[in-house]
């Protein structure tokens, strides 16, 4: 197994560190089986993750169940703060 340059495995790591704990989860199996044999440690070396949460992403990704994708927000929150900017902005304040 090839390692990645320096350079791209402190992206990796910057991005990794992006990433909710799911998708770094998800991200770092990716990577694991992207390299082949070997992978889930290198990878684990490079991101600083536990090896059996490598080993879990890989079994999420390649089980046929739908991947659950945790909302930072629910639907129409954003709906409902434009429409309170909305009427704020037609709000004209006098101070006294």
């Amino acid at each position: 197994m090839d390692g990645y340059s320096t350079a791209l495995e402190g992206q990796m790591l910057r991005f990794y560190r992006s990433l909710n704990e799911s998708d770094r989860r998800r991200y770092a199996a990716l990577e694991a089986i992207r390299l082949g044999h070997g992978g889930i440690e290198y990878v684990s070396r490079i991101l600083g993750c536990d090896p059996k949460t490598i080993s879990k992403g890989i079994a999420e990704i390649e089980s046929d169940d739908e991947l659950a994708s945790d909302r930072q927000r629910k639907k129409g929150v954003a709906a409902k703060q434009q429409l309170r900017n909305a009427l704020r902005s037609n709000i004209t304040f006098k101070p006294s």
